[in-house]
């Protein structure tokens, strides 16, 4: 006779449980920093009390727990979600978008780019195409992932100087964002940036900037260019997509690099 199985779905208690050990607190520690006692928070996670709207987001708050994470949490609970995903081009971004566009097209000659929460790449300013010298089609069809293009072999990963200090980095970044979301996106993209080839490179450029940044220095046409990169975010979005949207600009860190830049900017080449 033939049986089957319902995969039952976790419950808020489970949710709970599970964002407080990934982020490493006690029921104590979070039931404190809530102000919550210890026996309802392990009656919450245990099922036998159902938390009000009002604390799973105090919970969700103290737990840093992404938007797109605290709607889940919420349906759990049987409570409908209360935060929206638009798209970009949503009308009622439009303020946000314009934004965006003003920085991002402000930033010429250097390079800038708005990358979504998987790392893909949803606006840029086309700036110092030299940088793509090479790559394959493949990796420059859209959506153009910004880990995929560093690291793959038939992407910039064999002009990176220092491949391995860059890689490290990178993948600093990335764990970062998988302990923070625990996005299996995130986990499987990892896992594939981890099978390419390991870099030969030892070079380690941030030495010269007392270790307080780790530049990209990458071979092109047009010399050996030198960057390093600052990441905005929007600092109080009550949309998914905003929360999950940051802004990359690169600077030159060094002389060369800014005067190759300007140059070619002023040939209009950049």
């Amino acid at each position: 006779m033939a049986t089957s199985t319902a995969t039952a779905s976790p419950t808020i208690g489970n949710h709970l449980r599970d964002w407080r050990q990934r982020r490493r607190l006690s029921q104590l520690d979070l039931a404190c920093e809530a102000n919550i006692s210890p026996r309802h928070l392990s009656f919450v996670e245990t099922g036998r009390s159902m938390p009000s709207r009002e604390m799973i987001l105090r919970l969700a708050d103290q737990l840093q727990i992404p938007m797109r994470e605290r709607n889940v949490l919420l349906v759990a609970a049987g409570y409908a979600p209360i935060f929206v995903e638009r798209s970009l081009d949503d009308p009622k971004l439009a303020a946000m978008r314009r934004a965006i566009d003003l920085v991002i097209v402000g930033h010429k000659p250097f390079p800038a780019f708005a990358i979504n929460r998987h790392w893909d790449i949803v606006s840029s300013n086309a700036a110092l195409p030299q940088l793509y010298e090479g790559v394959a089609q493949r990796l420059m069809t859209p959506p153009v992932n910004g880990m995929r293009i560093s690291l793959h072999p038939d992407g910039l990963a064999p002009r990176i100087l220092n491949l391995d200090e860059w890689r490290a980095h990178l993948l600093h970044r990335l764990r970062q964002q998988i302990d923070l979301t625990a996005d299996p996106v995130l986990v499987d993209l990892l896992r594939e940036l981890l099978d390419y080839p390991s870099p030969r490179s030892r070079r380690h450029d941030s030495d010269q900037y007392a270790g307080a940044v780790v530049p990209l220095r990458i071979a092109t046409s047009v010399g050996e260019l030198s960057m390093f990169s600052t990441t905005m975010v929007f600092g109080t979005p009550v949309d998914i997509t905003l929360s999950e949207l940051a802004i990359e600009t690169f600077f030159p860190a060094d002389a060369q690099t800014a005067e190759i830049v300007r140059r070619l900017h002023a040939e209009g080449h950049a």
